[in-house]
């Protein structure tokens, strides 16, 4: 059992930054791959960015590349989202979610049914 807790959202203006934080309960982190999803009102659930177990590798949607950036810090049990240059379209409740094993191809990054277990969601709101 692994449980998630998002944190780090709230309210910006456009072009700023935030950085989202998912701690996870316990002594399994490294060997789960991290993923980041968001959520906008009255869309589905889309993904973001990953971050594997193999290596750290990771994998973006095309909208976040050279925008966001996933890292991981397997002392800390911490995965987080780094947002850079925020835009309205960026806003939506952002979940973190554990996949066990590695993520091998951004397919299977974008999977919602490889993931286990997920947060509650943190809210970001980008105003223009």
């Amino acid at each position: 059992q692994v449980q998630l807790v998002e944190s780090g959202g709230g309210l910006v203006q456009a072009g700023d930054s935030l950085r989202l934080s998912c701690a996870a309960s316990g002594r399994t982190f490294s060997s789960y791959s991290m993923g980041w999803f968001r959520q906008a009102p009255g869309k589905e659930r889309e993904f973001v960015a990953a971050i594997s177990t193999y290596a750290g590798v990771t994998y973006y949607t095309d909208s976040a590349k050279g925008q966001f950036i996933a890292s991981r810090d397997n002392v800390k049990n911490t995965v987080y989202l780094q947002m850079n240059s925020l835009k309205p379209e960026d806003t939506a409740v952002y979940y973190c979610a554990a996949a066990l094993g590695s993520l091998l191809t951004v397919a299977e990054a974008k999977n919602v049914p490889r993931y286990t277990y997920w947060g509650q969601g943190t809210q970001v709101t980008v105003s223009s």
